[in-house]
């Protein structure tokens, strides 16, 4: 059964494999919101530029984005991510787009618009289905500072790397686990040293480690935490 709750915006940040995706899915489907999965509109970028064979740099930012188009749609209650009309909501779930993502990511036109259109979708989104739940990096510190409820996820290394090779398992490929583990402390350190939007907890986020919770336990604590606020009236 469902919760029903005023409208809010919800941003869960975290490094890869923190369970940060899972968890906002989970919370966006116990209060009946919308999920806007931000790394997904960012790997969708990064496969445009595999598909240009363009390398990560600001030159090649220039000749990529103007011809590519990243769109979002809810089908059947799923986010789907559209390269120029094309759903590529599975193939960016490849360890290759995830070796180039960050990079992609630091460019500052990719972020300039990413952040725009993730600004955009969620609050049509909350306006629309009273509220929006975002995962990400940046999603409480930089797309929406103001944010309702703000949680910062964490979790041991192996645990995030065990999960990651579980998820590209998922859909067919096979990398090994010390691959993974190399390939998530390299985004890590990537994503929490680049010069534009690092990964940080804002200062008024709550933080969770989910190394050594389930799914059912992360989802709770966020709903919890919500209905607090509601509680509360701030």
């Amino acid at each position: 059964m469902s919760i029903s709750f005023a409208a809010v915006i919800i941003t869960i940040d975290g490094p890869a494999g923190s369970g940060k995706s899972t968890t906002a899915r989970g919370v966006a489907d116990r209060l009946d919101y919308v999920y806007l999965d931000t790394g997904a509109m960012y790997r969708t970028v990064a496969l445009g530029f595999l598909r240009a064979e363009a390398d990560a740099s600001a030159e090649a930012a220039q000749e990529v984005l103007p011809d590519v188009t990243v769109d979002v749609q809810y089908q059947a209650d799923a986010m789907h991510v559209f390269l120029n009309g094309e759903d590529v909501s599975d193939r960016i779930r490849t360890p290759e787009v995830g070796a180039i993502v960050s990079d992609i990511s630091t460019l500052r036109a990719v972020r300039e618009r990413m952040v725009k259109e993730q600004r955009r979708i969620g609050f049509e989104q909350e306006e629309e289905h009273g509220g929006v739940v975002l995962d990400g990096r940046d999603t409480g510190t930089v797309v929406f500072p103001d944010a309702d409820v703000k949680v910062f996820m964490e979790a041991d290394l192996d645990e995030r790397a065990r999960r990651r090779q579980k998820e590209y398992a998922s859909n067919g490929k096979t990398v090994s686990l010390s691959d993974v583990r190399d390939e998530i402390a390299r985004r890590d350190e990537q994503d929490r040293n680049r010069e534009i939007a690092p990964l940080r907890r804002a200062d008024d986020a709550i933080g969770l480690d989910s190394t050594d919770l389930t799914i059912d336990g992360q989802i709770a604590f966020v709903v919890d935490r919500v209905k607090q606020r509601q509680e509360s009236g701030t």
